[in-house]
């Protein structure tokens, strides 16, 4: 009988090992390479890059059942993959479309990337019906000319409003803005308020006439004429307004009007006092026409650049106390000539005449972001805009001004970040600057910390952004809407009360 040699026998009991061996490198490579083809296939893999990337930093494992629904809604879905926080500077104009602005009493939250999604009428805060005026109300003033029959410009192609004084009471432009492009998935803005084109659906009636504007260009009468421009463009809203169903259902108490300069409106303002007003102040209002009851106070826009995160500390701000600006004003604006003559000699104060000419705007950012404290003094109206400039310049606002209103108080607690002086305090001797002084860098510091956190809802932007001016306005709005309802619904009781009795 044949006998196999032991070599051989050995060379048979390894072939099994050796097939085992190849199958598993084999294996091994094809991993690897369908490892390489999912990092680089980042728009055709069944996985995203980053979110490919994500699981593997998380040590993350997504499972997908078969017939239930998209990869994006899995993906989306699953309990155990979460997004990133996402960490940005305040002052960043970040592509979130969260549905609400953060919470002011706590941190301010970045919600991530948004998403080119239309907000949902469902979800949205506040719910604006807007009246389709004429171009000459609004756009047609910053001499944007449309198509026969165009009413509104394309919102990716704005006109931009004009410069100079007159941007800061330009609030009712970033409004109509925000709202022509509520509707429009390529823009993306919080979902605060949203337009709406059934009546029915609205907590709120959007009156879109760039009356700041109005007064600002056409108060003066030119030529032969009698009456003026702003003074006829006035009249047609009251003439519009008071004729519409829409007003006459709630006596215009669910309308709201911009008149932020306050000159702006003066001969329709007592004719349409029933609506919310969004204003600078109340200082040219009796208190009949506008209160804190039923209107809202919005920040004018500041005219100095935002100092962003290049913000000097106490050390690096050489001036004590900073004023520039019109000193020889009427009315509660007299403070300003008295505190001049009181301060202008100080060795470190700066207290002087300035305007927006020769590089006056320009020459007031750096005055400002040079010093520690501003001075906000009250003019002709309780309210200017150089408290909001001293905010974007992170210079602690000192305020003196005994009748003004600030803008969102019930949400911000303004003694944290500003300094407040009874006028009659402040114009007595060694009073103002003795404050001043004996405040120490810690506690400037702590309120300087403070107003670099909540600067970012003092700013005007297009497209708006969550915390920002236009988004805290219509947060404000819809704080204000239950105080509206309460007046509607009053006044329908004692209106159907009334016709009972007769």
């Amino acid at each position: 009988m044949f006998m196999a040699s032991p070599v051989f026998m050995s060379e048979k009991r390894m072939q099994p090992s050796r097939l085992l061996f190849c199958l598993i490198t084999f294996s091994m490579f094809l991993l690897m390479l369908s490892f390489v083809f999912l990092l680089q296939s980042s728009n055709s893999s069944l996985i995203s890059e980053s979110v490919f990337r994500m699981m593997l930093l998380n040590n993350t494992s997504v499972f997908f059942r078969p017939n239930s629904g998209s990869i994006s809604d899995k993906l989306s879905n699953s309990p155990t993959l979460t997004s990133p926080t996402i960490s940005r500077k305040p002052s960043s104009r970040s592509q979130d479309n969260a549905c609400q602005g953060p919470k002011l009493k706590k941190e301010r939250v970045d919600l991530g990337q948004g998403t080119n999604k239309a907000c949902d009428t469902a979800h949205a805060l506040l719910r604006v019906f807007m009246y389709d005026l004429p171009p000459e109300f609004h756009f047609g003033l910053l001499g944007w000319e449309g198509k026969a029959g165009q009413i509104w410009p394309d919102v990716i192609d704005i006109p931009p409003y004009p410069g100079g004084l007159n941007l800061q009471h330009s609030i009712e432009y970033w409004l109509t803005l925000d709202l022509l492009s509520s509707n429009n998935p390529s823009v993306i803005r919080p979902c605060s308020a949203i337009r709406v084109m059934n009546l029915s659906q609205a907590d709120i009636v959007f009156v879109p006439f760039f009356s700041s504007l109005s007064y600002n260009k056409h108060s003066k009468l030119h030529g032969r004429e009698k009456v003026s421009v702003n003074r006829m463009l006035q009249d047609k809203v009251v003439q519009f307004l008071i004729s519409r169903n829409e007003w006459k259902r709630s006596g215009g108490k669910d309308h709201l009007i911009v008149a932020h300069h306050p000159n702006s409106m003066l001969t329709a303002r007592r004719k349409l006092g029933s609506a919310m007003f969004v204003l600078a102040d109340f200082g040219r209002y009796p208190a009949e026409i506008a209160n804190i009851d039923k209107d809202i106070i919005a920040p004018y826009k500041h005219i100095v650049r935002t100092i962003g995160g290049e913000s000097a500390p106490f050390k690096k701000r050489p001036i004590l106390v900073y004023f520039q600006g019109a000193i020889y004003r009427k009315d509660g604006g007299a403070i300003r000539q008295e505190l001049y003559y009181l301060l202008k000699d100080e060795k470190d104060v700066h207290f002087s005449f300035g305007s927006v000419r020769s590089h006056g705007t320009t020459n007031a950012g750096q005055g400002m972001a040079s010093s520690k404290f501003c001075l906000n003094i009250a003019g002709d109206t309780p309210s200017s805009n150089r408290l909001f400039d001293a905010i974007v310049s992170h210079c602690v606002p000192v305020i003196i001004s005994d009748e003004i209103e600030l803008p969102y108080e019930d949400v911000l607690d303004y003694s944290e970040f500003c300094i407040f002086v009874r006028a009659s305090d402040a114009v007595k001797k060694g009073i103002l600057l003795n404050l001043l002084r004996g405040i120490n860098r810690d506690r400037w510091t702590t309120m300087w910390e403070k107003l670099k956190a909540i600067a970012h809802h003092f700013e005007y932007q297009y497209p708006s952004q969550p915390g920002d001016a236009v988004d805290m306005i219509w947060q404000a709005v819809s704080r204000k809407r239950n105080s509206i309802q309460f007046r509607v619904n009053r006044n329908n009781r004692l209106s159907q009360s009334q016709l009972m009795e007769e």
